[in-house]
């Protein structure tokens, strides 16, 4: 199952369009004619397409974990708790998605003031 925010969805049905509904890999090749290819690509393929656009980014160091680690950080910085962010990242232990908080001294501030006494 993968979950998507609501806006990422208008996203999906557009590239669909392009795509086509019929059954197949979601991210497939396009061939420099715009002719889409239904089959999976190798996980290089992939790799090589986002190096290729971070470097059009300006984005120097990268890796596709890169990706898993701002997808974990990113909902535990809006507040999502570690046991979600866990389960939406496919981690055996909440632990292993603690390794992926990079929340500093102002969230633990902040966390402590919503106590009331």
């Amino acid at each position: 199952m993968v979950y998507l925010p609501e806006s990422a969805i208008s996203l999906v049905v557009s590239w669909l369009k392009v795509r086509g509904d019929a059954p197949g890999a979601l991210l497939c090749p396009i061939r420099k004619g715009g002719e889409v290819q239904l089959r999976q690509m190798c996980p290089d393929a992939v790799l090589k397409i986002v190096r290729r656009r971070a470097k059009q980014a300006g984005v120097e160091s990268f890796s596709p974990h890169d990706f898993r680690r701002t997808f974990c950080s990113d909902l535990l910085d809006v507040g999502v708790d570690i046991v979600t962010v866990q389960k939406l990242a496919g981690h055996a232990s909440p632990v292993t998605t603690a390794k992926y908080d990079r929340r500093g001294e102002e969230t633990k501030r902040l966390a402590v003031q919503k106590l009331g006494f």
